[in-house]
């Protein structure tokens, strides 16, 4: 078979395979499948299937987090005899809550280039339809499931002030949301979306409080992706006598009215312009001070 790649060492390409419609692959994903000399799958049988529906005989190595620290070394010594490997997970993009980091990072660290094949991602598939901020958002994927670990991750997403992505399960829906609610308050909006590009794909959109009752009366079935709204920012509102009163204290400590203001904006979300010229008029006064 030729090689994908014309270097000494083989190269891994980190295939992104549709979470759902099969449609979804890139027409790129489909050629590097079948020109490597053989693909690590997260689960060969569910991969088969995709390998199956397009004609693509590449063999595969299962490559999963069971077993991924024993068959990485086994991967690496392939890609240093020079073959080149895909790696892929079910659905989505292989290194996204699965195990695939590892084997990208000893690729990394063993001079082996690595080539990203774009492609489907539930997270930001689910992001973009969610009605949510998407300028900033946190990727926190599963929730621990159980005792100090999963507590300790609850309380480092209640200060979170950007829109928060997780990765459930049908089986502990019911218990997160009731764990997030508690956390975050009841009134925090949340979208559940359910089965991403399938055919019974659907967004629920509401309230925390309103999505535990939801999913009291519904059994949870499929893979799920929550977007939650992230912690309201309350700005705080300064006077111009209140900033003169800061300005002054750093005035009197001997700094500049040009790095006062530079200094307190940020600090206060004020413009520098305006407290400059707050400034300019505090060294006035006290220069006309008696």
């Amino acid at each position: 078979m030729q090689q994908v790649s014309d270097h000494a060492f083989g190269e891994l390409y980190v295939v992104g395979t549709p979470i759902g419609n099969l449609e979804d692959i890139s027409f790129r994903a489909i050629r590097i499948l079948k020109e490597v000399d053989a693909i690590a799958s997260e689960d060969t049988r569910h991969t088969g299937k995709l390998l199956h529906h397009f004609q693509i005989e590449t063999p595969q190595i299962s490559y999963h987090q069971h077993n991924h620290k024993q068959r990485a070394s086994e991967l690496i010594a392939r890609l240093q005899q020079g073959q080149s490997l895909a790696l892929v997970t079910d659905a989505g993009l292989p290194g996204i809550s699965d195990p695939g980091y590892e084997l990208v990072q000893l690729c990394v660290t063993s001079d082996i280039k690595v080539v990203p094949i774009p492609g489907p991602n539930a997270a930001l598939t689910a992001l973009t339809a969610s009605g949510l901020p998407t300028d900033r958002f946190c990727f926190e994927g599963f929730l621990a499931t159980k005792g100090a670990e999963r507590r300790e991750h609850l309380t480092q997403l209640e200060p979170e002030s950007h829109t928060i992505i997780l990765y459930e399960s049908p089986h502990r829906l019911r218990q997160t949301l009731q764990d997030l609610c508690t956390t975050l308050g009841t009134d925090r909006q949340i979208v559940i979306a359910r089965e991403l590009t399938k055919l019974h794909e659907t967004f629920w959109r509401g309230r925390l409080e309103d999505a535990i009752a939801q999913y009291q009366t519904q059994n949870p079935r499929g893979e799920y992706t929550l977007i939650i709204a992230g912690k309201p920012v309350t700005k705080t509102v300064h006077t111009d006598d209140e900033l003169r009163q800061k300005l002054q204290i750093l005035v009197d400590q001997g700094i500049s009215p040009s790095q006062a203001s530079r200094q307190l904006a940020p600090e206060l979300g004020v413009s520098r312009r305006h407290l400059y010229q707050l400034s300019l008029n505090l060294t006035a006064d006290s220069t006309l001070s008696p």
